[in-house]
């Protein structure tokens, strides 16, 4: 009886994870999108000089700088934002399975998926 009680619950716990992943995937999309095309609007008729190398500007290279250069309306920013999308999806997928790991009590998995986000968070510190 208890199994069919898990099966139900995992059941649930699947369908809401596809809709997180299907939704978290489709909204970085349209971002990345629409900021494709107010950078395109903004810079399209710009040729661009492949003789100098011009690094990624500061400002793009930290969360707080891509979201100040998205909500001026730059078009790198809004790209850069749906970027950032699209990374903190699947870290959202763990971050949700912990907690329904914790709701089923099953601690094995909960440690072993915090494990997991530990790892993530870590290589997107930079490994330091």
């Amino acid at each position: 009886m208890t199994e069919k009680k898990h099966a139900i619950s995992d059941e649930k716990i699947d369908g809401i994870i596809s809709i997180l992943l299907r939704v978290g995937v489709a909204i970085s999309s349209v971002t990345v999108f629409c900021g494709g095309v107010v950078y395109l609007m903004r810079h399209g008729g710009e040729s661009p000089g492949y003789h100098i190398f011009v690094g990624e500007p500061a400002q793009f290279r930290t969360i707080p700088g891509a979201a100040k250069m998205a909500e001026a309306f730059y078009g790198r920013g809004i790209i850069q934002l749906g970027l950032l999308l699209l990374i903190a999806t699947p870290i959202m997928r763990v971050v949700f399975t912990v907690f329904s790991f914790l709701f089923q009590k099953d601690r094995v998995y909960v440690g072993v998926t915090l494990i997991v986000l530990c790892v993530l968070l870590f290589s997107l510190a930079g490994g330091r």
